[in-house]
């Protein structure tokens, strides 16, 4: 596939948002700010297909829908992208007491300024959280939020990546170990994803999983306790101290470049890890 060009409709890929777009859960030594993620997998596949193909990451983890609109979506416009990502407005939904209506607002006016620029833009839907009890409870509040991100996209002639309809998402086995974030094959999922929606032709094929552990009741009730105290105790207290994980971070791609890996095998492109003797 490496051999292969095609003239891609755009040449510079921005993308914007939080965690779930800087990459966090998917970590990888050979990657700008330690994490590759769905946006550097998909514009991996860009760059292989177009030597001149340029990408740019934004995205900071922790930034709530507002954040990301004071702080990134100028600096996007003024790289000039053809191509856009937008992935903003989860972590706000996961607070008590917010309106995913309200949420859907600053979204709306965040995708009218890029729209602006004439740019492709790449929304997405949250995920369909019913799998996972901790956030079962908010799953009618995502379900709002989405609807409004479709709104949104229709109102602006964007493309959807639609996360909730991903059935594999529903795995325990593609999301981190603090069960708030996406590890590689979730990434590598979402990168597929973002490629189909945008009809563009790619090699990334479905990963199989690893089988899951066989784990009796008390093992799993002592795995809960851990994962409390190791994650969500600190996502609460970060929470009452109004901090963010996003705090002093910057931005691991400020400027557009090539995305293409360093590293290169026939299978590459479909890897979720690279191959045996590449760092991850």
């Amino acid at each position: 596939m490496a051999e292969d060009r095609i003239e891609l409709p755009w040449s510079r890929f921005v993308a914007i948002g939080d965690s779930f777009t800087e990459g966090v859960g998917d970590p990888d030594a050979d990657s700008p700010g330690g994490l590759r993620g769905w946006a550097d997998r998909f514009a991996e596949v860009l760059s292989e297909l177009d030597d001149d193909f340029a990408y740019a990451n934004l995205a900071v983890r922790g930034k709530l829908i507002q954040q990301i609109a004071d702080e990134q979506v100028e600096a996007a416009l003024n790289l000039r992208p053809d191509l856009i990502s937008v992935c903003a407005g989860g972590n706000d939904v996961i607070r008590p007491g917010t309106d995913p209506d309200e949420v859907a607002a600053r979204l709306d006016r965040i995708v009218e300024r890029l729209s602006e620029s004439g740019a492709t833009i790449l929304l997405f839907t949250g995920v369909d959280t019913n799998f996972q009890p901790v956030f079962r409870t908010i799953r009618g509040k995502v379900a709002i939020f989405n609807e409004n991100v479709r709104k949104v996209a229709k109102r602006y002639d964007c493309v959807v990546v639609d996360q909730w309809a991903l059935e594999e998402l529903q795995d325990s086995r593609y999301w981190a170990g603090d069960r708030l974030h996406l590890n590689a094959l979730g990434h590598h999922t979402i990168a597929r994803a973002a490629l189909d929606a945008l009809n563009i032709p790619h090699e990334l094929t479905p990963l199989d999983p690893p089988p899951l552990p066989v784990r009796n009741w008390r093992q799993a009730r002592q795995e809960d306790v851990v994962w409390a105290r190791e994650h969500l105790v600190p996502w609460v207290i970060r929470r009452i101290k109004h901090v963010s994980s996003g705090d002093h971070v910057v931005a691991k791609r400020p400027e557009p470049a090539s995305a293409r890996r360093s590293w290169h095998t026939s299978e590459s492109a479909g890897q979720a890890l690279p191959p045996e003797g590449a760092s991850e």
